[in-house]
């Protein structure tokens, strides 16, 4: 038979342990100190910060001392996540700000995640590649002197490949050392040769990644392009084309295209409206099954990005597993964005429901969606009214008068044939193909007007154009309005306060304080539910 031992007793360093409830939700805000369940001898279990353990039997009851019940160490935002994530990166944080379209992730917005130790990526997807060059010099020099880590956007273009290739080059030339590439069906010649240019082997044998691709996903069969070496026979026609050598082939035949993987769950803009809580789960099935089967040796991590814009759903990520977490919607609605006050005043009323899915102007004749914002602005209603006609009729003049008027007036505020030689002047500029084939095909011609009112409706948001809010196109997701609602009645409520380095902060701090308090419920503790919800403040 086995002595029982006696318990440890822990002993406090000056601080006695608190039993109520307002006390114990006041100590689990100090997630920075190691925290210890006891129990006093009454039974009732409480919550001692820092202090002593004493070894058991020494001094048994003392006065002062407490039955020890279990401890946790100290917890840090920075550890949330996978801890090669903020090594790979140079980040302190494991916490990302997306590639919102057309600047809306700002140069402003990408510089001050950086100096947060966040790792932001510009928005280049709807920018010329001038505008794009322009913008990637400006974070070089402000930010590559301080050894600040950044990224940028390249979007899969499936009806411009040449304009996909250019941004590539564009990225290559200038060094540019994380990409994220968002809305790919398919791999490219582009994303591949963006990941494979630079690969070279250190005196280790290890394999070194001059470029780092983040592939935002959010299907399996998607996840698992990206998972696996890049296809041998497009690696073949990289090398015969002269843009690879023969050893970059070797060496990316030998791992995952991308190591930084992002299950984009229900978002804004281009989304499947997947829940995170069923997505992330398969996404990390999948990743562990390819690596076994591959024998990767290296870490491939999963973040999660969609639905995030609390403290709660912060922790919920990194309690599914997720290495990083990425946030969008709530950073269009920052001072540092590229969206104007006007349309950011708008994101500030949004609730959880006031969101709705509009046809997406780079694939609109596939009948693609984008998430936006609902409140405030027509452009779901009216943009799927022009998709309607679009499926309905076979050309401009075939749209029956009344219908045709209401387009011209209210949308257009233009005649079809003034809407056109617009149109005609912009794809001759960008891409003369286009008009010649739309001067063939009225339908396409149908096409290329309606997809200029939705591509402006985006531009107009973002300029404030006046007149024209109503026909705002804001990409937003159900995280806007969950951020709304917990921001209500803090500094955060205020669409002027809200900068995208006191989100992170507030989110990542309260995420670990959230975290705190189940760990310790699940220890036993009774821990009140205001534990749960970590109110935001002003964080240095």
């Amino acid at each position: 038979m086995t002595a029982s031992r006696a318990p440890n007793r822990w002993r406090p360093n000056g601080r006695p342990p608190a039993f109520t409830p307002a006390e114990i939700g006041r100590a689990l805000e100090e997630v920075r100190s190691a925290a210890h369940v006891v129990r006093e001898d009454e039974g009732r279990l409480g919550l001692g910060l820092g202090g002593e353990l004493d070894p058991p039997g020494a001094g048994g009851g003392a006065p002062g001392t407490f039955e020890h019940v279990a401890s946790l160490p100290p917890l840090y935002p920075e550890w949330l996540g996978d801890r090669t994530f903020c090594e790979t990166h140079g980040t302190r944080f494991p916490y990302v700000t997306g590639s919102m379209a057309n600047g809306i992730a700002s140069v402003r917005l990408v510089s001050e995640m950086a100096r947060a130790g966040c790792l932001g990526f510009f928005g280049a997807a709807g920018l010329s590649p001038g505008r794009i060059e322009k913008a990637l010099h400006e974070l070089e020099d402000e930010l590559e002197p301080k050894g600040l880590p950044w990224g940028a956007n390249l979007i899969h273009s499936p009806n411009e490949p040449e304009l996909e290739e250019a941004v590539a080059d564009l990225y290559l030339r200038l060094g540019v050392a994380r990409v994220e590439a968002s809305a790919y069906m398919a791999l490219t010649p582009a994303v591949v040769r963006y990941a494979a240019t630079g690969l070279t082997t250190e005196p280790s044998g290890r394999i070194r990644r001059k470029n780092h691709l983040f592939a935002k996903i959010s299907r399996e069969e998607v996840a698992v392009r990206f998972l696996e070496p890049p296809p041998a026979e497009l690696l073949r026609r990289l090398v015969e084309k002269g843009q690879l050598t023969a050893e970059e082939v070797r060496l990316a035949a030998m791992l995952p295209l991308a190591e930084d993987l992002t299950a984009e769950a229900d978002s804004g803009g281009h989304t499947d409206n997947r829940p995170l809580t069923a997505l992330l789960p398969a996404i990390l099935g999948l990743r562990d099954r390819v690596v076994a089967g591959r024998g990767y040796r290296r870490a491939v991590r999963v973040g999660a990005g969609g639905g995030l814009g609390t403290p709660s759903s912060v922790a919920a990520a990194f309690a599914l597993g997720a290495s990083y977490v990425v946030t969008g919607s709530v950073n269009q609605g920052c001072v540092e964005s590229g969206l104007h006050e006007s349309g950011r005043a708008l994101l500030a009323e949004a609730g959880i429901a006031d969101v709705i899915m509009a046809p997406a102007a780079d694939m609109f004749e596939l009948g693609v969606t984008v998430q936006v914002l609902r409140r405030g602005t027509m452009f779901a209603v009216r943009a799927k009214k022009l998709h309607e006609l679009y499926r309905t009729y076979p050309s401009l003049e075939s749209i029956p008068a009344a219908e045709r008027e209401k387009v011209e007036t209210q949308l257009l505020k233009a005649t079809f044939a003034e809407a056109w030689e617009s149109t005609r002047a912009f794809w001759a500029a960008r891409d003369p193909r286009e008009v010649k084939k739309a001067e063939a095909d009225p339908r396409h011609l149908m096409a290329l007007v309606f997809r200029s009112y939705l591509g402006l409706s985006s531009r107009w948001a973002i300029a404030g154009e006046p007149g024209r809010s109503a026909d705002f196109q804001i990409w937003c997701g159900p995280a806007m309005g969950a951020f709304n609602s917990w921001a209500r009645g803090s500094f955060l409520e205020t669409p002027g306060a809200r900068t995208a380095v006191q989100v992170a902060r507030n989110l990542m701090e309260g995420a670990a304080a959230v975290s705190r308090a189940q760990q310790l419920r699940a220890a036993g503790l009774a821990v009140p539910p205001s534990a749960f919800d970590f109110r935001p403040r002003p964080l240095s």
